[in-house]
């Protein structure tokens, strides 16, 4: 049986373009898992193999790899670092015990970048900072540590210097060892010298300050330090490793994952400081049958406990789903309980899958992370575990959509196909939402920008074959009143044989904002029958569902039923259903009814330099700015702004940010529109009820 001391499992986390995948890609090759490597721009990747990703040249969903490394089993997720892809990186995390960090030499760490380290930080994750594209034109080793440092606000601590920079990039000095590595780009063959004597200074200043930084982080190597003792190397590694594993500092290093140059260090790296599933010790879950809270230890014989953290969907395989096992053995053997689904799963295979590539495998101990092929009830973020020891882990909970649109079959009768298809992806992505408005009655797909909704529509058409449009998404618009009135609404209908008649006096009248439709009765001496007073109800609720002004529902609206009368013999609820409508409707008209919209409470973060731009642009969308505060170098607006100013926002602020920026919103309140805007609302609803 493997030794899990000697197991890693980690996620490379950073944003879009900083070149993750292309650091994994080499990675692969240097342990001979690829015989060749993998360029994310010449479509050659391994872990970029979706055709979606492809055309973007990025990653647009987790992939997954191993390798063996000095004997070391190593498990990685590269993640996607786009906005739109952003939850599943978040999801990844739960699954690893340790992160590569990688940014570059010219950007450092963009927003993206930023927005996944906080998730890193609240999984508690040791870090290694990568800084890549050391070989790029403007590259900047020590700007983009100041950078890094201010924008995630951490302690970094240099292990290497790099040799050169741009095209005189050669290699990197190892601060520890005093040892200059310097590699041939392409092949990755990696050399061992001297450090260069034009840096012996720097190199020397920048390894005594590394052992101050090492020394602070182990009690028992400051007093020593202090005291002018020499600290070994074991202890230097030690102090290093205990430095990462308690997050005191991230160690940074360089490369230029594109040129295959610098990567052989970082993978000693991985084995030497990123933890092992028992350093990272038991996780935490809770007993399902009695809700305290339970431990299991990263131990072969310790009952099972595994965690479904992705779930690939796909017509002719079927179903995947991604899981990291934290505890127990997890073979074929075993019927896992899903305590989520309180059901029994069965599997004939597990899976090591690197990217769309499959090796099957007997069994996965603690730290593994395998696939198992369909299994029938279990989702993403569900735990497998023993029956005998049931444990639920915390569920993973998808990232809030940002950007909504109304999608239709492009081909009428497709309705049923399109939905269906569109289930099966929201097991894969559960960022995505299908939701129905009741307001307006429109179908909406709901995700995490423009990108990851088109990106959506082109995996619906590959793997399902069905095409769909789609359009802006109305507007939720809600009517009320302002005024006050007592009303008549009397229906009376006579055909010969028994009629109908109804009779009923209204006083309406604005109720408080957030109360909906209150009705009281007030109905004395039996001028209307009690039988017929919930009619009367359901009409005023009816008449109320389609308006008065442009067809929106009408809220916050106070009715009182004050007086009426009846026929013996006419009167009927349907009568008096009639009556309260057309009373209500007479009386809501002529009680100075407006419209109102809904309120989104927006948080955008965005770069200094474009702060104005986007203040002005909020402006320009009827927006209110309630407050700025800064982080790191940036910005943090929160405005409130009209729902029907930002349904197409996150495009447009990509566009004034060059990428940079994000937001985040949610339904606040509803307000009044301006009258200029009301006007022509409503104008357009009369034209369309005479075109209908």
């Amino acid at each position: 049986m493997s030794d899990i001391t000697l197991t890693r499992t980690f996620a490379l986390v950073g944003h879009g373009g900083a070149g993750k995948t292309s650091l994994a890609e080499a990675m692969l090759f240097h342990a001979k898992v690829t015989d060749r490597l993998g360029k994310v721009d010449e479509k050659s990747s391994v872990l970029d193999f979706e055709p979606e990703e492809a055309k973007r040249g990025g990653s647009i969903s987790v992939a997954t790899g191993h390798f063996t490394h000095k004997k070391h089993p190593v498990h990685f997720v590269d993640t996607p670092g786009d906005d739109n892809f952003l939850s599943d990186a978040a999801a990844a995390l739960r699954a690893v015990d340790g992160v590569l960090m990688v940014g570059d030499a010219i950007d450092g760490v963009k927003v993206q970048g930023e927005k996944i380290w906080k998730f890193v930080r609240e999984e508690g994750l040791p870090a290694v900072v990568v800084i890549n594209k050391m070989d790029r034109d403007r590259a900047d080793f020590d700007q983009a540590i100041k950078q890094i440092s201010e924008m995630l606000e951490v302690k970094l601590v240099r292990l290497q210097m790099p040799i050169g920079a741009g095209d005189d990039f050669q290699g990197v000095v190892d601060l520890l060892s005093g040892k200059a590595y310097t590699f041939e780009p392409e092949t990755g063959k990696m050399s061992v010298g001297e450090v260069p004597a034009e840096l012996a200074e720097e190199v020397e200043a920048a390894r005594e300050t590394l052992i101050e930084d090492i020394a602070e982080a182990d009690d028992s190597l400051v007093e020593r330090y202090l005291e002018g003792e020499e600290l070994s190397p074991e202890e230097l590694a030690g102090g290093l490793a205990k430095g990462v594993l308690e997050g005191l500092f991230c160690p940074v290093v360089a490369c230029a994952a594109l040129k295959n140059m610098g990567v052989q260090p970082i993978m000693d790296l991985v084995v030497q400081l990123l933890p092992s599933p028992v350093q990272r010790g038991p996780v935490k879950g809770v007993d399902p049958s009695s809700g305290e809270e339970v431990e299991r230890a990263p131990e072969p014989d310790a009952p099972l406990c595994a965690l479904v953290f992705k779930t690939i969907a796909d017509p002719f395989a079927g179903r995947l789903s991604v899981v990291r096992v934290f505890s127990g053995t997890l073979s074929p053997e075993v019927q896992p309980l899903n305590p989520n689904r309180e059901v029994k799963e069965r599997f004939g295979q597990l899976l090591l899958m690197t990217g769309k590539n499959q090796k099957t495998v007997a069994q996965a101990l603690p730290g593994d992370i395998v696939a198992i092929p369909k299994l029938k009830e279990t989702k993403t973020g569900d735990t497998l575990c023993d029956p005998a020891a049931p444990v639920k882990l915390q569920p993973i909970e998808p990232l809030p959509a940002v950007i909504s649109y109304a999608i239709e079959a492009k081909e009428k009768g497709d309705e049923e196909k399109l939905f269906a298809a569109i289930n099966k992806l929201l097991e894969e992505d559960p960022t995505l939402r299908l939701d129905r408005d009741p307001q307006t009655g429109e179908a909406l797909l709901s995700g995490m920008g423009a990108v990851h909704i088109e990106t959506t529509l082109e995996r619906l058409k590959r793997k399902f074959g069905v095409e769909c449009n789609l359009k802006t998404p109305k507007v939720p618009y809600r009517e009320t009143i302002k005024g006050s009135i007592r009303v008549q609404g009397r229906y009376k209908k006579q055909t010969g044989g028994r009629g109908q008649f109804g009779d009923t006096w209204l006083e309406i009248s604005p109720a408080e904002p957030g109360e909906g439709f209150v009705f009281i009765d007030e109905i004395v001496g039996g001028v209307i029958p009690r039988q017929y007073i919930p009619a009367v109800e359901k009409g005023i609720a009816e008449a109320m569902a389609g308006g008065v002004l442009a067809g929106y529902p009408m809220v916050d609206v106070k009715v009182r039923l004050v007086d009426g009368s009846h026929h013996p013999v006419d009167s009927s609820e349907l009568a008096f259903k009639v009556a309260g409508s057309i009373g209500f409707k007479k009386g809501a008209a002529q009680c100075n009814p407006t419209l109102l919209e809904p309120i989104m409470a927006m948080t955008i973060t965005v770069p200094e330099d474009v702060l104005g731009d986007v203040m002005g642009d909020i402006s320009s969308r009827r927006g209110r700015v309630l407050g700025i505060e800064a982080k790191g170098n940036m910005q943090v607006i929160k405005a409130m702004v009209p729902m029907a100013e930002v349904l197409t926002y996150q495009p447009e602020l990509t566009s004034l940010t060059g990428g940079r920026g994000a937001f985040t919103m949610e339904l606040d309140h509803y307000e009044e529109v301006p009258q200029e805007i009301q006007k022509k609302i409503i104008e357009e609803y009369q034209a369309s009820k005479e075109e209908g």
